[in-house]
């Protein structure tokens, strides 16, 4: 039974440890959904200055019901991680009682020991009954260190003392925190239940108007296909000159480079290097905002049997915000395509970053950048809410990748 109740102690002990790491990060996660939410109502809140019902408010709401309920979920998910620390944290109180409890028995008994020999003259007549000089000498450091030993008994008393104090400062913050989390849900409730009645009341609106949206639709796909199409061709002629570049310094007679990466020089392939390893941790192209469309064939928001084909991610974000490079690297292309704005290509060894939809362009072809270089304006649509959208792109070589997956989450 002894070995099964160390057993439970150092288990309890042990899973106390991870719930207050998994506490921590999940209130972490919680502030940076809610920063993410706040940043979303800003946007929706713009597009309440016009009353009209437009697929851009539809998208907005809908992305942040998105994180409204994302949010109540990690909300309750850190009420039950709160829970079990609670939980576990009572069990190593009562723990750390008991054994205070042991301790103080044991200090009472040895105290009530010392006070019946003192009084008797005991300790003296233990020393002078020895034998011998070094039985005399053991004696007095017998009693020496069982003074000691009453000394280390209140240092422990004390210190387990200090241990339950904490414990219940713990729990008291834990409690609190447990009720501020809970409020903050039932709020957030109340909040995405208007958010779906406006959603639906909003859709309804918009499915009036199918004809419409069908025809905008698509427009703005064939412009998007226009300018796919215009970024396929140069990112093509691009590698194409490389390696016609490379063909021509190399030496009749010695292997000739059959790819874009074999056309690379040293440095690119350093900078290729350093691109492909921070997959997942790219800065974003913009300083805030959210994906407003993600890459590949989508179902519209609001028209049945209807898709898009993004061939790469659109990033919503607040009016007058820039467009910034993800990485470092040289520009190699800006361009404008009619209906499309401007574009601009970043060339990081045999990947390439493409960022469109811009109005003014603070960079030219040839400049080196650095992360998180501004590169140019976003435009905003006036007469769609004030709609600020980039168009963002990732490239190997000639084949296009999903930018969502290189960008930080």
């Amino acid at each position: 039974m002894k070995h099964i109740f160390f057993v439970c102690i150092i288990m309890s002990l042990g899973l106390g440890m991870l719930p207050a790491q998994t506490v921590k990060e999940l209130e972490k996660q919680r502030k940076a959904t809610l920063q993410q939410l706040e940043t979303t109502g800003k946007l929706l809140n713009e597009t309440k200055k016009n009353e009209k019902v437009s697929l851009n408010k539809l998208n907005i709401l809908n992305r942040s019901i998105s994180e409204r309920k994302r949010l109540i979920n990690d909300i309750g998910t850190e009420i039950t991680a709160l829970d079990t620390e609670m939980a576990e944290l009572n069990v190593q109180k009562a723990d750390l009682e008991a054994q205070l409890q042991t301790l103080r028995a044991d200090y009472a008994r040895l105290i009530q020991e010392t006070y019946y020999s003192r009084n008797s003259y005991a300790e003296l007549l233990f020393v002078l009954s020895a034998d011998s000089f070094n039985q005399m000498y053991r004696r007095i450091r017998y009693l020496r260190e069982f003074t000691e030993y009453r000394k280390e008994q209140v240092r422990q008393i004390e210190a387990v003392q200090e241990q339950i104090a904490q414990k219940n400062d713990a729990l008291l913050q834990n409690r609190q925190n447990k009720q501020e989390v809970l409020q903050l849900k039932e709020r957030e409730h109340e909040k995405l239940a208007r958010d779906e009645r406006r959603e639906k009341l909003m859709l309804n609106e918009l499915k009036k108007k199918e004809k419409d949206l069908l025809a905008q639709q698509k427009k703005q796909q064939k412009k998007a296909d226009e300018l796919n199409s215009r970024i396929e061709k140069l990112i093509a002629e691009e590698i194409r000159k490389a390696e016609a570049a490379k063909k021509k310094t190399s030496a009749s007679g010695t292997q000739k480079p059959s790819s874009a990466e074999s056309a690379m020089t040293k440095e690119e392939e350093l900078l290729a290097g350093g691109f492909e390893r921070n997959k997942g941790r790219l800065p974003w192209p913009t300083e805030t905002g959210f994906i407003s469309g993600r890459f590949g064939v989508q179902p519209h928001p609001v028209l049945e049997h209807v898709t898009i084909n993004n061939k790469g991610i659109y990033i919503q974000t607040k009016a007058g915000s820039t467009a910034r490079a993800v990485y470092e690297g040289e520009v190699t292309q800006r361009f404008a395509v009619p209906g499309s704005n401007n574009a601009v290509i970043v060339k990081h060894g045999n990947y390439r970053t493409v960022y469109a939809n811009l109005t003014e362009i603070y960079v030219k072809e040839g400049d080196k950048v650095s992360a998180k270089q501004a590169i140019g304006r976003i435009y905003c649509d006036s007469e769609n809410d004030n709609k600020t959208e980039l168009y963002f792109q990732v490239w190997k070589d000639k084949s296009i990748e999903n930018p969502a997956l290189w960008l930080a989450k």
